[in-house]
């Protein structure tokens, strides 16, 4: 199933990583505090200024973002994604 942001909204593929302890237990990623980062799948067309004029958005898909800690999660096709506006994000990763 795809999804379509509107406007000025991005969804979010949350990145899950497995994290070992100083002991050696292999912790999986639910039983961990959630990153505040993941990487763009999908990106709506931009926000509609006052005069009619459309602002394309910054981040493109592929882009890894970093984000706050209470994003809206939703569920889509079995899936959980983020759908955050644009301003909601903080940053974009680069290597």
């Amino acid at each position: 199933m795809k999804i379509r942001p509107l406007h000025d909204r991005v969804v979010v593929r949350r990145n899950e990583e497995e994290a070992t302890t100083a002991s050696g237990i292999v912790l999986p990623g639910s039983a961990q505090e959630k990153p505040n980062q993941g990487e763009v799948i999908a990106v709506g067309e931009g926000r509609i200024l006052n005069n009619g004029e459309r602002q394309s958005l910054t981040v493109q898909v592929g882009d890894t973002v970093l984000f706050g800690g209470y994003a809206n999660t939703v569920k889509v096709g079995g899936e959980e994604l983020l759908i955050l506006s644009e301003n909601e994000i903080y940053g974009v990763l680069e290597d």
